[in-house]
């Protein structure tokens, strides 16, 4: 899918200022395997990313996403992660950053194929053959294989209670 309607009307708005938007990683897993998808923009292969709708609730936008990039049937498990990413800067000028919530999600049925044009290939990989992926990926994929009650979260090093970065949450 193209850049959301919404997207675009704000947009006109604010131009190529930054924009602070909320979005979602699906890691979806089958025995022992990732559906990655290979990114038309860049190359590179990642987990299915997507952006939150206004008033959508983050799994449904993760199973939408899933479904329109690779055609592929998934149930949200869990929220494996909550983090922002790093500053991105859009062929065409355009500044976003993301509060990213990384969900794990089961495969239940299909086929994966690059339903949208955002990808030119998707496949399943074995969580031990993975293909080249940046740091951030890496991590986002860990934090969803991990079999961690709760969802991870990333505390800046300059936090003034000094936590390490990308710990499991406090529970209880």
């Amino acid at each position: 899918m193209a850049t959301p309607d919404f997207i675009l009307a704000l947009r006109e708005k604010i131009g190529n200022d930054p924009l602070w938007l909320s979005g979602v990683t699906a890691v979806v897993l089958r025995e022992g395997r990732v559906l990655l998808a290979q990114r038309a923009d860049s190359g590179q292969w990642t987990a299915v990313t997507g952006i939150i709708d206004p008033g959508e609730q983050p799994a449904d936008a993760a199973v939408r996403e899933v479904l329109e990039e690779t055609g592929v049937e998934v149930v949200p498990e869990r929220l494996a992660m909550v983090n922002v990413t790093d500053p991105v800067v859009y062929d065409n000028g355009d500044q976003t950053q993301y509060l990213d919530l990384v969900f794990r999600l089961s495969w239940q049925s299909g086929d994966p194929y690059p339903a949208d044009g955002e990808n030119t290939a998707t496949r399943w990989f074995p969580l031990d053959d993975l293909p080249p992926m940046t740091d951030d990926m890496i991590a986002r994929i860990a934090a969803a294989v991990a079999d961690e009650p709760a969802a991870r979260f990333v505390v800046s090093p300059q936090s003034e209670h000094g936590h390490p970065t990308a710990q499991p949450a406090a529970t209880g």
